[in-house]
């Protein structure tokens, strides 16, 4: 297969899908593992590190775009140590330090007349301090769901304490 323009593109046409699917089984992100196959073939045709001398075309495709998909962990993983290094100690503020303890009893009392599911939301976002994903992913239930039931308790929460009705 040639280098030039057309070779990549017909390389693409004919391979993308299934290089695709090997980026996404290591990465599970549709728009990462695109991103990774375009880099790899990139990098491939740009340096025209392909020679029939290395064997068929698709195995070292497949193994050039899953080196790809591995270094995008690689780098995230790196990315997120030097972060955690950089970060400051963290420190576990006392959530009820500077609330007015009637105040505080207002919202005890209005998050227990939430529904279970309603009040584990709430409880897990604003006093634990997780994503709705990360919710969504630890407690087995739809991210959609938990954005609804998150939704309902605001209002509910909302109209309790401002005095109307939930």
């Amino acid at each position: 297969m040639a280098f030039e323009g057309a070779g990549f593109d017909r390389a693409y046409r004919v391979y993308a899908g299934r290089l695709r699917a090997v980026a996404y089984h290591v990465l599970r992100d549709r728009d990462a593992a695109e991103d990774a196959v375009q880099a790899a073939l990139l990098r491939i045709w740009s340096n025209r590190a392909y020679t029939s001398e290395r064997g068929p075309l698709l195995p070292f495709l497949i193994a050039c775009v899953r080196r790809e998909a591995l270094d995008v962990i690689r780098g995230a993983r790196r990315r997120r140590e030097r972060e955690l290094r950089a970060a400051p100690e963290t420190i576990v503020p006392d959530p009820t330090a500077a609330i007015d303890p009637v105040e505080a009893r207002r919202v005890k009392a209005a998050l227990e007349r939430l529904t279970p599911a309603q009040r584990d939301v709430i409880v897990r976002a604003y006093y634990g301090g997780a994503t709705l994903a990360e919710i969504a992913d630890t407690t087995d239930v739809p991210l959609g769901t938990i954005k609804s039931r998150l939704a309902v308790a605001l209002r509910r929460l909302g109209g309790e304490l401002s005095g109307g009705t939930p």
